[in-house]
């Protein structure tokens, strides 16, 4: 666990984004147990080995999750979008995921880095 990604969630305005954030950093240390996190680009990022594996980005109205190396994936029709490599989970207020879900697919797009 990264202080700096940490004192990031924490100083999110909204506390639907703090818990969506949570949840999130959460689904990836489940997926990758030997995780690195840092920030990057003012956003957490995670890696594996080095490599981007996830990040976590917020706007005023959105917790964008982003899972790398997504070539391969077979996603859920219509919740993600972005080019192949890379796709992204967009959250908004009021928003769920399927945690079970998630943590399958990161570790999914995670195992080859």
């Amino acid at each position: 666990m990264n202080q700096e990604v940490i004192d990031f969630i924490e100083a999110l305005k909204e506390s639907w984004q703090v818990e969506l954030s949570t949840s999130l950093r959460e689904v990836v240390h489940q997926a990758i147990p030997d995780v690195q996190e840092r920030i990057q680009y003012k956003k957490p990022h995670f890696l594996k080995n080095g490599k981007y594996a996830a990040a976590i980005s917020t706007s005023k109205d959105a917790v964008s999750f982003v899972i790398f190396n997504t070539t391969e994936l077979t996603l859920p029709e219509g919740a993600f979008v972005g080019p192949p490599e890379r796709k992204t989970l967009k959250l908004r207020k009021g928003d769920t995921f399927d945690s079970t879900q998630l943590v399958s697919l990161v570790a999914q797009a995670s195992a080859s880095l």
